[in-house]
Protein backbone atom coordinates (compact mmCIF):
# COMPACT_ATOMS: atom_id res chain seq x y z
CA UNK A 1 0.00 0.00 0.00
CA UNK A 2 3.00 2.36 -0.17
CA UNK A 3 2.73 5.16 -2.64
CA UNK A 4 6.10 4.98 -4.38
CA UNK A 5 4.88 7.33 -7.09
CA UNK A 6 4.75 10.38 -4.84
CA UNK A 7 8.50 10.65 -4.47
CA UNK A 8 8.70 11.72 -8.10
CA UNK A 9 5.83 14.18 -7.99
CA UNK A 10 7.98 17.27 -7.78
CA UNK A 11 9.80 16.31 -10.96
CA UNK A 12 6.58 15.54 -12.84
CA UNK A 13 4.61 18.64 -11.98
CA UNK A 14 5.71 22.03 -13.30
CA UNK A 15 5.10 24.24 -10.30
CA UNK A 16 6.44 27.43 -8.86
CA UNK A 17 6.77 25.46 -5.65
CA UNK A 18 9.32 23.08 -7.15
CA UNK A 19 12.19 25.57 -7.12
CA UNK A 20 15.22 24.52 -5.13
CA UNK A 21 17.00 26.68 -2.56
CA UNK A 22 19.68 27.49 -5.11
CA UNK A 23 17.00 28.70 -7.52
CA UNK A 24 15.48 30.80 -4.75
CA UNK A 25 18.75 32.65 -4.23
CA UNK A 26 19.36 33.03 -7.97
CA UNK A 27 15.92 34.56 -8.54
CA UNK A 28 16.38 37.51 -6.19
CA UNK A 29 16.31 40.60 -8.45
CA UNK A 30 19.48 42.66 -8.75
CA UNK A 31 17.87 45.65 -7.08
CA UNK A 32 17.36 43.62 -3.88
CA UNK A 33 20.63 41.71 -3.81
CA UNK A 34 21.09 42.93 -0.25
CA UNK A 35 17.90 41.07 0.75
CA UNK A 36 19.17 38.62 3.39
CA UNK A 37 17.43 35.25 3.54
CA UNK A 38 17.19 33.96 7.10
CA UNK A 39 16.54 30.47 8.40
CA UNK A 40 13.01 31.58 9.24
CA UNK A 41 12.54 32.59 5.60
CA UNK A 42 13.69 29.14 4.49
CA UNK A 43 11.28 27.46 6.90
CA UNK A 44 8.42 29.65 5.68
CA UNK A 45 9.20 28.81 2.07
CA UNK A 46 9.36 25.10 2.92
CA UNK A 47 5.94 25.34 4.57
CA UNK A 48 4.43 27.13 1.58
CA UNK A 49 6.05 24.81 -0.96
CA UNK A 50 4.89 21.64 0.81
CA UNK A 51 1.32 22.82 1.33
CA UNK A 52 1.11 24.26 -2.19
CA UNK A 53 1.94 20.85 -3.59
CA UNK A 54 0.30 18.31 -1.26
CA UNK A 55 -2.29 19.96 0.98
CA UNK A 56 -5.71 18.39 0.52
CA UNK A 57 -7.47 21.78 0.42
CA UNK A 58 -4.77 23.67 -1.49
CA UNK A 59 -7.27 25.11 -3.97
CA UNK A 60 -9.38 26.57 -1.15
CA UNK A 61 -6.58 28.63 0.41
CA UNK A 62 -5.84 31.86 -1.55
CA UNK A 63 -2.30 32.17 -0.19
CA UNK A 64 -1.48 28.70 -1.56
CA UNK A 65 -2.35 29.60 -5.15
CA UNK A 66 0.47 28.98 -7.64
CA UNK A 67 0.40 32.64 -8.73
CA UNK A 68 -0.03 34.14 -5.26
CA UNK A 69 3.48 35.65 -5.11
CA UNK A 70 5.26 37.56 -7.87
CA UNK A 71 8.72 36.54 -6.73
CA UNK A 72 10.57 35.09 -3.79
CA UNK A 73 11.14 38.43 -2.10
CA UNK A 74 7.37 38.90 -2.18
CA UNK A 75 6.87 35.48 -0.59
CA UNK A 76 9.51 36.01 2.10
CA UNK A 77 8.20 39.46 2.96
CA UNK A 78 4.62 38.24 3.24
CA UNK A 79 5.42 35.50 5.74
CA UNK A 80 7.66 37.71 7.86
CA UNK A 81 4.45 39.10 9.36
CA UNK A 82 4.14 35.87 11.35
CA UNK A 83 6.25 35.46 14.47
CA UNK A 84 6.83 31.71 14.22
CA UNK A 85 6.74 28.81 11.74
CA UNK A 86 3.70 27.54 13.61
CA UNK A 87 1.87 30.80 12.91
CA UNK A 88 2.86 30.66 9.23
CA UNK A 89 1.62 27.07 9.00
CA UNK A 90 -1.70 27.84 10.68
CA UNK A 91 -2.27 30.82 8.38
CA UNK A 92 -2.24 28.47 5.39
CA UNK A 93 -4.76 25.92 6.69
CA UNK A 94 -8.34 25.71 5.50
CA UNK A 95 -10.62 26.82 8.37
CA UNK A 96 -8.54 25.31 11.21
CA UNK A 97 -10.67 23.40 13.68
CA UNK A 98 -13.62 23.27 11.31
CA UNK A 99 -12.54 21.93 7.90
CA UNK A 100 -9.02 21.00 8.93
CA UNK A 101 -9.00 19.58 12.44
CA UNK A 102 -5.83 17.54 12.28
CA UNK A 103 -2.89 19.08 10.34
CA UNK A 104 0.10 20.11 12.43
CA UNK A 105 3.75 21.11 12.35
CA UNK A 106 6.57 20.01 14.68
CA UNK A 107 9.92 21.54 15.53
CA UNK A 108 11.62 18.17 16.14
CA UNK A 109 11.07 15.61 13.41
CA UNK A 110 13.20 13.00 15.17
CA UNK A 111 10.74 12.98 18.08
CA UNK A 112 7.89 12.72 15.57
CA UNK A 113 9.49 9.76 13.78
CA UNK A 114 10.07 8.03 17.11
CA UNK A 115 6.50 8.67 18.20
CA UNK A 116 5.17 6.96 15.07
CA UNK A 117 6.95 3.82 16.31
CA UNK A 118 5.68 4.11 19.89
CA UNK A 119 8.79 5.83 21.28
CA UNK A 120 7.98 8.87 23.42
CA UNK A 121 9.33 10.83 26.34
CA UNK A 122 6.94 9.56 29.00
CA UNK A 123 6.40 8.52 32.59
CA UNK A 124 4.76 5.37 31.20
CA UNK A 125 1.23 6.40 32.07
CA UNK A 126 -1.54 6.30 29.50
CA UNK A 127 -4.38 8.28 31.03
CA UNK A 128 -7.56 10.17 30.41
CA UNK A 129 -8.50 13.50 31.98
CA UNK A 130 -12.11 13.99 33.03
CA UNK A 131 -14.14 16.66 34.75
CA UNK A 132 -14.99 16.40 38.44
CA UNK A 133 -18.77 15.88 38.55
CA UNK A 134 -19.09 18.48 41.32
CA UNK A 135 -16.93 21.21 39.77
CA UNK A 136 -16.93 23.33 36.64
CA UNK A 137 -13.15 23.71 36.66
CA UNK A 138 -11.54 20.80 38.52
CA UNK A 139 -10.44 17.75 36.58
CA UNK A 140 -8.72 14.50 37.48
CA UNK A 141 -6.83 11.77 35.71
CA UNK A 142 -7.58 8.08 35.52
CA UNK A 143 -4.94 5.60 34.45
CA UNK A 144 -6.00 3.56 31.41
CA UNK A 145 -2.88 1.41 31.38
CA UNK A 146 0.81 1.50 32.28
CA UNK A 147 3.65 0.80 29.84
CA UNK A 148 5.96 -1.96 31.11
CA UNK A 149 9.50 -1.03 32.18
CA UNK A 150 8.59 2.62 32.68
CA UNK A 151 8.86 4.88 35.70
CA UNK A 152 5.14 4.46 36.42
CA UNK A 153 5.46 0.67 36.26
CA UNK A 154 8.41 0.77 38.66
CA UNK A 155 6.38 2.96 41.03
CA UNK A 156 3.61 0.37 41.03
CA UNK A 157 0.94 2.51 39.40
CA UNK A 158 -1.81 0.40 37.84
CA UNK A 159 -4.89 0.74 35.65
CA UNK A 160 -7.73 2.30 37.61
CA UNK A 161 -5.54 4.63 39.66
CA UNK A 162 -6.81 8.22 40.01
CA UNK A 163 -4.83 11.43 40.48
CA UNK A 164 -6.00 14.98 41.15
CA UNK A 165 -2.83 16.98 41.79
CA UNK A 166 0.50 17.45 40.06
CA UNK A 167 3.39 18.84 42.10
CA UNK A 168 0.88 19.64 44.81
CA UNK A 169 -1.39 21.72 42.53
CA UNK A 170 -5.01 20.79 41.82
CA UNK A 171 -5.59 19.94 38.15
CA UNK A 172 -8.02 22.22 36.34
CA UNK A 173 -9.20 22.60 32.79
CA UNK A 174 -6.82 25.55 32.34
CA UNK A 175 -3.59 24.29 33.94
CA UNK A 176 -3.38 20.60 33.04
CA UNK A 177 -1.20 21.15 29.97
CA UNK A 178 1.37 23.16 31.87
CA UNK A 179 1.42 20.71 34.77
CA UNK A 180 1.42 17.39 32.92
CA UNK A 181 2.97 18.07 29.53
CA UNK A 182 5.85 20.43 30.28
CA UNK A 183 9.58 19.90 29.80
CA UNK A 184 10.28 19.03 33.43
CA UNK A 185 12.25 15.82 33.97
CA UNK A 186 9.76 14.51 36.53
CA UNK A 187 6.35 15.11 38.05
CA UNK A 188 4.83 14.31 41.42
CA UNK A 189 1.33 12.88 41.20
CA UNK A 190 -1.10 13.16 44.11
CA UNK A 191 -3.43 10.15 44.13
CA UNK A 192 -7.11 10.12 45.03
CA UNK A 193 -10.02 7.82 45.73
CA UNK A 194 -12.70 7.91 43.06
CA UNK A 195 -15.57 9.01 45.33
CA UNK A 196 -18.29 8.70 42.70
CA UNK A 197 -16.57 10.98 40.22
CA UNK A 198 -15.50 13.70 42.67
CA UNK A 199 -12.14 12.39 43.88
CA UNK A 200 -10.82 12.87 47.41
CA UNK A 201 -7.09 12.82 48.11
CA UNK A 202 -5.83 9.67 49.81
CA UNK A 203 -2.56 11.43 50.78
CA UNK A 204 -0.34 9.19 48.66
CA UNK A 205 2.04 10.49 46.01
CA UNK A 206 4.63 9.21 43.52
CA UNK A 207 7.48 10.93 41.77
CA UNK A 208 7.54 9.76 38.15
CA UNK A 209 10.50 10.34 35.84
CA UNK A 210 10.07 11.17 32.15
CA UNK A 211 12.27 8.89 30.08
CA UNK A 212 12.28 7.67 26.50
CA UNK A 213 9.84 4.77 26.56
CA UNK A 214 9.12 2.31 23.75
CA UNK A 215 5.58 0.97 23.84
CA UNK A 216 4.68 -2.31 22.22
CA UNK A 217 1.24 -1.56 20.74
CA UNK A 218 0.21 -5.20 21.16
CA UNK A 219 -0.76 -4.76 24.80
CA UNK A 220 -2.72 -8.01 25.12
CA UNK A 221 -2.99 -10.99 22.79
CA UNK A 222 -4.70 -14.10 24.09
CA UNK A 223 -7.28 -16.77 23.40
CA UNK A 224 -10.33 -16.79 25.67
CA UNK A 225 -12.35 -19.96 26.07
CA UNK A 226 -16.05 -19.29 26.56
CA UNK A 227 -18.01 -22.54 26.68
CA UNK A 228 -17.18 -24.31 23.44
CA UNK A 229 -16.00 -21.10 21.78
CA UNK A 230 -12.39 -20.06 21.38
CA UNK A 231 -12.23 -16.31 21.00
CA UNK A 232 -9.14 -14.38 20.05
CA UNK A 233 -8.63 -11.10 21.91
CA UNK A 234 -6.21 -8.43 20.74
CA UNK A 235 -5.70 -5.11 22.46
CA UNK A 236 -3.86 -3.01 19.89
CA UNK A 237 -2.94 0.54 20.87
CA UNK A 238 -1.16 2.00 17.83
CA UNK A 239 -0.64 1.15 14.16
CA UNK A 240 3.16 1.26 14.49
CA UNK A 241 4.84 -0.26 11.45
CA UNK A 242 7.89 -1.47 13.37
CA UNK A 243 5.59 -3.98 15.10
CA UNK A 244 3.91 -5.37 11.96
CA UNK A 245 5.74 -8.68 12.27
CA UNK A 246 4.82 -8.96 15.96
CA UNK A 247 1.20 -8.41 14.98
CA UNK A 248 1.51 -11.13 12.37
CA UNK A 249 2.95 -13.46 15.01
CA UNK A 250 -0.06 -12.82 17.25
CA UNK A 251 -2.34 -13.85 14.39
CA UNK A 252 -0.21 -16.94 13.82
CA UNK A 253 -1.12 -17.97 17.35
CA UNK A 254 -4.82 -17.22 16.79
CA UNK A 255 -4.66 -19.32 13.65
CA UNK A 256 -2.92 -22.21 15.43
CA UNK A 257 -5.57 -22.08 18.16
CA UNK A 258 -8.34 -22.15 15.52
CA UNK A 259 -10.30 -19.31 17.08
CA UNK A 260 -14.02 -19.14 16.28
CA UNK A 261 -14.34 -15.40 16.76
CA UNK A 262 -12.09 -12.39 17.19
CA UNK A 263 -12.26 -9.24 19.30
CA UNK A 264 -9.96 -6.36 18.35
CA UNK A 265 -9.79 -3.74 21.09
CA UNK A 266 -9.02 -0.30 19.64
CA UNK A 267 -10.46 1.80 22.46
CA UNK A 268 -7.12 3.59 23.06
CA UNK A 269 -5.81 3.41 19.49
CA UNK A 270 -5.51 6.84 17.88
CA UNK A 271 -4.25 5.44 14.58
CA UNK A 272 -0.97 5.34 12.69
CA UNK A 273 0.27 3.67 9.53
CA UNK A 274 -2.17 2.96 6.70
CA UNK A 275 0.14 0.11 5.67
CA UNK A 276 -0.30 -1.52 9.08
CA UNK A 277 -4.06 -0.98 8.78
CA UNK A 278 -4.04 -2.92 5.52
CA UNK A 279 -2.00 -5.73 7.05
CA UNK A 280 -4.45 -6.04 9.94
CA UNK A 281 -7.38 -6.20 7.54
CA UNK A 282 -5.77 -9.11 5.68
CA UNK A 283 -4.95 -10.88 8.94
CA UNK A 284 -8.62 -10.83 9.92
CA UNK A 285 -9.74 -12.02 6.49
CA UNK A 286 -7.51 -13.47 3.76
CA UNK A 287 -10.27 -14.49 1.38
CA UNK A 288 -10.27 -11.19 -0.53
CA UNK A 289 -6.84 -11.25 -2.16
CA UNK A 290 -6.62 -8.66 -4.92
CA UNK A 291 -9.85 -6.95 -3.88
CA UNK A 292 -10.02 -3.24 -3.05
CA UNK A 293 -9.32 -2.49 0.61
CA UNK A 294 -9.53 1.30 0.52
CA UNK A 295 -9.58 4.27 -1.84
CA UNK A 296 -7.83 7.61 -1.50
CA UNK A 297 -8.63 11.12 -2.75
CA UNK A 298 -5.77 13.66 -2.93
CA UNK A 299 -5.77 17.21 -4.24
CA UNK A 300 -6.14 17.84 -7.96
CA UNK A 301 -2.42 18.36 -8.54
CA UNK A 302 -1.64 14.88 -7.29
CA UNK A 303 -4.69 13.23 -8.86
CA UNK A 304 -3.98 14.69 -12.27
CA UNK A 305 -0.35 13.55 -12.25
CA UNK A 306 -0.99 9.80 -11.96
CA UNK A 307 -3.27 6.99 -12.97
CA UNK A 308 -6.32 6.39 -10.79
CA UNK A 309 -4.92 2.93 -9.95
CA UNK A 310 -2.32 4.64 -7.78
CA UNK A 311 -5.05 5.74 -5.38
CA UNK A 312 -6.52 2.29 -4.76
CA UNK A 313 -5.18 0.01 -2.03
CA UNK A 314 -5.78 -3.73 -2.28
CA UNK A 315 -5.75 -6.36 0.45
CA UNK A 316 -2.05 -7.26 0.88
CA UNK A 317 -0.84 -10.86 1.08
CA UNK A 318 2.63 -10.13 2.46
CA UNK A 319 4.34 -7.80 4.87
CA UNK A 320 7.04 -6.21 2.75
CA UNK A 321 9.65 -3.72 3.90
CA UNK A 322 12.68 -2.25 2.18
CA UNK A 323 15.74 -0.40 3.43
CA UNK A 324 17.01 3.02 2.30
CA UNK A 325 18.53 1.42 -0.81
CA UNK A 326 15.33 -0.35 -1.85
CA UNK A 327 16.62 -3.74 -0.74
CA UNK A 328 13.86 -5.98 0.56
CA UNK A 329 14.51 -6.70 4.23
CA UNK A 330 11.12 -8.20 5.16
CA UNK A 331 9.02 -10.41 2.90
CA UNK A 332 6.64 -12.32 5.16
CA UNK A 333 3.35 -14.00 4.31
CA UNK A 334 0.41 -12.66 6.27
CA UNK A 335 -1.25 -15.05 8.72
CA UNK A 336 -4.92 -14.82 7.78
CA UNK A 337 -7.89 -16.14 9.78
CA UNK A 338 -10.41 -16.05 6.91
CA UNK A 339 -13.12 -14.81 9.27
CA UNK A 340 -16.53 -13.70 8.10
CA UNK A 341 -17.22 -11.79 11.33
CA UNK A 342 -15.20 -9.60 13.69
CA UNK A 343 -15.92 -7.58 16.82
CA UNK A 344 -14.28 -4.23 17.67
CA UNK A 345 -14.18 -2.35 20.96
CA UNK A 346 -13.93 1.42 20.39
CA UNK A 347 -14.19 4.73 22.22
CA UNK A 348 -13.83 8.46 21.75
CA UNK A 349 -10.08 7.85 21.58
CA UNK A 350 -10.32 5.55 18.54
CA UNK A 351 -9.32 7.41 15.39
CA UNK A 352 -7.96 7.39 11.84
CA UNK A 353 -6.34 4.01 11.02
CA UNK A 354 -8.59 2.36 13.63
CA UNK A 355 -11.64 3.72 11.84
CA UNK A 356 -10.14 2.77 8.48
CA UNK A 357 -9.85 -0.93 9.40
CA UNK A 358 -13.43 -1.04 10.69
CA UNK A 359 -14.80 0.76 7.64
CA UNK A 360 -12.76 -1.22 5.11
CA UNK A 361 -13.74 -4.61 6.58
CA UNK A 362 -17.40 -3.63 6.89
CA UNK A 363 -17.64 -3.64 3.09
CA UNK A 364 -16.78 -7.37 3.08
CA UNK A 365 -17.65 -9.10 6.36
CA UNK A 366 -19.97 -8.77 9.36
CA UNK A 367 -18.48 -6.08 11.60
CA UNK A 368 -19.92 -5.51 15.08
CA UNK A 369 -18.94 -2.70 17.43
CA UNK A 370 -19.05 -2.25 21.19
CA UNK A 371 -18.20 1.13 22.72
CA UNK A 372 -18.85 4.80 22.08
CA UNK A 373 -18.57 7.17 19.11
CA UNK A 374 -15.11 7.32 17.53
CA UNK A 375 -13.26 10.51 16.56
CA UNK A 376 -14.30 10.66 12.90
CA UNK A 377 -10.91 11.12 11.28
CA UNK A 378 -11.22 9.90 7.70
CA UNK A 379 -8.26 11.93 6.49
CA UNK A 380 -4.56 11.10 6.42
CA UNK A 381 -1.24 12.88 6.24
CA UNK A 382 2.36 12.50 5.17
CA UNK A 383 5.52 13.84 6.78
CA UNK A 384 7.15 16.63 4.77
CA UNK A 385 10.74 17.77 5.37
CA UNK A 386 12.70 20.80 4.21
CA UNK A 387 14.58 19.18 1.33
CA UNK A 388 14.48 19.57 -2.42
CA UNK A 389 11.81 16.90 -2.83
CA UNK A 390 10.20 17.38 0.61
CA UNK A 391 11.24 13.94 1.86
CA UNK A 392 13.72 12.92 4.55
CA UNK A 393 15.99 11.29 1.97
CA UNK A 394 15.84 14.26 -0.40
CA UNK A 395 18.84 16.30 -1.52
CA UNK A 396 19.81 19.40 0.45
CA UNK A 397 17.94 18.50 3.64
CA UNK A 398 18.13 21.73 5.63
CA UNK A 399 20.33 21.13 8.67
CA UNK A 400 19.67 24.58 10.14
CA UNK A 401 16.41 23.42 11.71
CA UNK A 402 14.39 20.27 12.49
CA UNK A 403 10.91 21.42 11.51
CA UNK A 404 8.63 18.99 9.68
CA UNK A 405 4.98 19.15 8.68
CA UNK A 406 2.20 16.64 8.99
CA UNK A 407 -0.46 18.17 6.73
CA UNK A 408 -3.63 16.39 5.72
CA UNK A 409 -3.20 15.26 2.13
CA UNK A 410 -5.78 12.55 1.54
CA UNK A 411 -9.28 11.43 2.35
CA UNK A 412 -9.74 7.68 2.61
CA UNK A 413 -12.85 5.53 2.11
CA UNK A 414 -13.77 1.88 1.86
CA UNK A 415 -14.26 0.19 -1.51
CA UNK A 416 -17.77 1.63 -1.78
CA UNK A 417 -16.62 5.21 -1.22
CA UNK A 418 -17.99 5.36 2.34
CA UNK A 419 -16.43 6.86 5.45
CA UNK A 420 -17.65 8.36 8.70
CA UNK A 421 -16.46 11.97 9.24
CA UNK A 422 -18.74 12.26 12.28
CA UNK A 423 -17.43 9.05 13.77
CA UNK A 424 -18.46 5.42 13.95
CA UNK A 425 -21.44 5.18 16.31
CA UNK A 426 -22.08 1.71 17.78
CA UNK A 427 -25.72 0.77 17.47
CA UNK A 428 -26.48 3.67 15.09
CA UNK A 429 -24.40 3.68 11.92
CA UNK A 430 -22.81 0.34 12.83
CA UNK A 431 -24.37 -2.78 14.30
CA UNK A 432 -23.48 -3.10 17.92
CA UNK A 433 -23.81 -1.79 21.46
CA UNK A 434 -23.30 1.79 22.60
CA UNK A 435 -21.57 1.39 25.93
CA UNK A 436 -19.03 3.68 27.52
CA UNK A 437 -16.14 2.77 29.75
CA UNK A 438 -17.03 2.98 33.45
CA UNK A 439 -13.98 4.76 34.83
CA UNK A 440 -15.11 3.92 38.34
CA UNK A 441 -14.92 0.22 37.49
CA UNK A 442 -12.21 -0.35 34.87
CA UNK A 443 -11.25 -3.92 35.70
CA UNK A 444 -8.20 -5.65 34.22
CA UNK A 445 -7.50 -5.44 30.50
CA UNK A 446 -7.84 -8.83 28.84
CA UNK A 447 -9.92 -10.23 31.71
CA UNK A 448 -13.68 -10.51 32.19
CA UNK A 449 -13.39 -8.02 35.04
CA UNK A 450 -13.09 -5.40 32.27
CA UNK A 451 -16.78 -4.53 31.67
CA UNK A 452 -16.33 -3.71 27.97
CA UNK A 453 -14.61 -7.00 27.22
CA UNK A 454 -17.12 -8.92 29.33
CA UNK A 455 -20.03 -7.29 27.49
CA UNK A 456 -18.46 -8.09 24.11
CA UNK A 457 -18.01 -11.73 25.09
CA UNK A 458 -21.66 -11.85 26.16
CA UNK A 459 -22.63 -10.28 22.84
CA UNK A 460 -20.73 -13.02 21.02
CA UNK A 461 -22.32 -15.84 23.03
CA UNK A 462 -25.91 -14.57 23.07
CA UNK A 463 -26.23 -12.00 20.28
CA UNK A 464 -28.15 -9.83 22.75
CA UNK A 465 -27.64 -6.08 22.61
CA UNK A 466 -29.08 -5.52 26.08
CA UNK A 467 -27.94 -7.18 29.25
CA UNK A 468 -29.06 -7.69 32.81
CA UNK A 469 -25.45 -7.02 33.80
CA UNK A 470 -25.45 -3.56 32.27
CA UNK A 471 -25.98 -0.86 34.87
CA UNK A 472 -25.92 2.89 34.84
CA UNK A 473 -22.69 4.50 35.92
CA UNK A 474 -21.52 8.01 36.52
CA UNK A 475 -20.74 9.66 33.20
CA UNK A 476 -17.86 12.10 33.40
CA UNK A 477 -16.77 14.43 30.62
CA UNK A 478 -13.37 13.46 29.18
CA UNK A 479 -11.53 16.56 28.02
CA UNK A 480 -8.14 15.15 27.01
CA UNK A 481 -5.98 12.04 26.99
CA UNK A 482 -2.23 11.52 27.17
CA UNK A 483 -1.88 10.19 23.61
CA UNK A 484 -2.98 13.57 22.24
CA UNK A 485 0.15 15.09 23.81
CA UNK A 486 2.54 12.84 21.86
CA UNK A 487 4.07 14.02 18.57
CA UNK A 488 2.13 11.33 16.66
CA UNK A 489 -1.22 12.26 18.25
CA UNK A 490 -4.20 10.57 16.57
CA UNK A 491 -2.62 10.59 13.15
CA UNK A 492 -3.18 8.37 10.13
CA UNK A 493 -0.21 8.58 7.83
CA UNK A 494 1.00 7.10 4.56
CA UNK A 495 4.58 5.85 4.55
CA UNK A 496 6.19 7.23 1.46
CA UNK A 497 9.44 6.55 -0.25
Amino acid sequence: MKKYFLASLLSLLVLTASCSKEEVNNQIPEEVEEFIITTDDEINYFIWKGLNLYYLWQEDVPDLADNRFNNFEDLYTHFRQYDSPEATFNSLLSQPGVVDRFSWIVDDYVALENSFQGINLSTGLDFGLVRDVNSSTKIFGYVRYVIPNSSAATAGVTRGTYFSTVNGIQLTDTNFRDLLFNDDASITLGFSDYNEGSPISNNSTAVLEKTEVQENPIAVSKVITDGTQKIGYLMYNQFASSYDQDLNAAFSNFKAEAVNDLIIDLRYNGGGSTNSAGYLGSMVTGQFTGEVYSKEVWNNKVLSAFSSDNFTNNFPTKITKTDANDNIVVDEAINSLNLSRVYFIVSGSSASASELVINALDAYIDVKIVGTTTVGKQVGSITLYDSDNLFRSGDNLNTEHTYAMQPLVLEITNKDGKNYPNGIVPGTNFTGINLGEDIGNLGVLGERSDPLLDRTLEYISTGAKSSAKTKDFIKTEEIFNSKLATPAKNNMYSELK
